[in-house]
């Protein structure tokens, strides 16, 4: 495991750092087995009761619907930008067939929390699983090291997207692959920003940063990537998810928001993929 601890060299926004520090949220029941995303519901009963297995398999089904977008996947390197515990990278190896994962994440916590976590895997095929501190904007490897980029529900702490895409389209090879999916604003309404905040705490504290998914675009196509698509997912992502908090907040609580914030169309979750030309 790399770590660096110069923080001027690596800073974490203060909000990032004390979401994902002191707590570990992947044990909480909001998110639980090993991954804090928001989840893919499609194909869950959401007219009756909702297990801690649904949840988890929501999370799960994320990853794959993610995933699915780069295959073939079989014997590729790929980077995952905001790893989190590390779940996602040992589904994607034990699921996908890639040959290496690298799971990249800015906060020190996380990364030690992801190596606990997947011992067994570290321990068996260390050649295919590392973990590595990083920032998506300045990311510690060397040009076109990986075939695929993947990250999942992290853009929207990520503080600067074009130093993100250039990033993206520097550590790629020739035809490699991306795909980001995160919640974003869904066009360039100045007032959506101020909206989000109205609506949810975590925007209003600066946890999560209000990009557009234009903006996301743009970045990936002035970075050089090419064939950007944009893929509206959110049907599938928050009606199950507000019916997963409906079990812990009440409907008047800021959490039941994101759904409101999707049906008002200030806020919808996206898949976006890219790819860089060929040489």
């Amino acid at each position: 495991m790399t770590q660096c601890s110069d923080a001027a060299k690596d800073p974490i926004p203060p909000e990032v750092r004390e979401a994902y520090g002191p707590a570990d949220l992947g044990s909480k029941p909001l998110f639980g087995g090993g991954f804090i995303n928001f989840g893919y519901w499609q194909g869950i009963d959401l007219d009756r009761p909702l297990t801690g297995h649904d949840r988890i398999s929501s999370q799960r089904a994320l990853y794959r619907h993610v995933l699915g977008t780069l295959a073939p996947t079989g014997g590729l390197r790929a980077l995952e930008a905001g790893c989190g515990l590390g779940a996602g990278a040992a589904l994607a190896i034990e699921e996908y067939g890639f040959a290496h994962v690298t799971g990249m994440d800015i906060h020190p916590q996380q990364l030690e929390r992801a190596g606990r976590a997947n011992t067994g895997l570290l321990a068996r095929r260390p050649e295919r699983l590392r973990f590595v501190r990083g920032a998506a904007e300045d990311m510690p490897f060397g040009e076109g090291g990986f075939d695929c980029l993947y990250s999942i529900e992290a853009a929207q702490h990520f503080r600067d997207l074009d130093a993100f895409a250039h990033q993206t389209a520097r550590v790629l090879r020739p035809g490699g692959r991306a795909v980001i999916a995160g919640f974003f604003v869904p066009g360039t309404d100045p007032a959506a920003a101020g909206r989000l905040a109205e609506l949810l705490d975590t925007f209003a504290d600066g946890l999560d940063v209000a990009h557009t998914v234009p903006s996301l675009v743009g970045g990936l196509e002035r970075a050089g990537l090419a064939d950007v698509r944009v893929t509206s997912i959110g049907a599938s992502v928050w009606p199950g998810w507000d019916r997963w908090l409906a079990g812990m907040w009440e409907p008047s609580t800021w959490p039941r928001n994101f759904l409101r914030a999707f049906h008002e169309g200030t806020l919808d979750y996206y898949t976006v993929t890219a790819r860089r030309p060929e040489a």
